[in-house]
């Protein structure tokens, strides 16, 4: 918006005016854009109840080769908070 503003005139403080200006505006306000994903509704997370049932999956890969091997396998279980690492 400022550079809308300084096309045609100058002064002291322009860009805190026109920040200030935007701000305070209601119709800026309204049709802002949204630069975010639409929120859907909130769920509460499943209590889990059984170790080793959930569990998340990563490969920790470009490493330097040693023994022939340059992978991990990481296995986290989510109840537990416990991680498992195989070369």
């Amino acid at each position: 918006m400022t550079e809308l503003v300084t096309r045609n005139c100058w002064w002291l403080g322009v860009t805190k005016d026109v920040g200030k200006y935007v701000k305070e505006c209601d119709m800026c306000q309204r049709i802002k854009n949204q630069t975010g994903a639409p929120v859907g509704k909130l769920m509460i997370n499943e209590i889990l109840k059984k170790t080793w049932m959930h569990l998340t999956v990563n490969f920790i890969t470009k490493l330097p080769l040693v023994a022939g091997k340059d992978v991990i396998l990481v296995v986290y279980d989510r109840l537990l908070k416990i991680a498992h690492c195989q070369e």
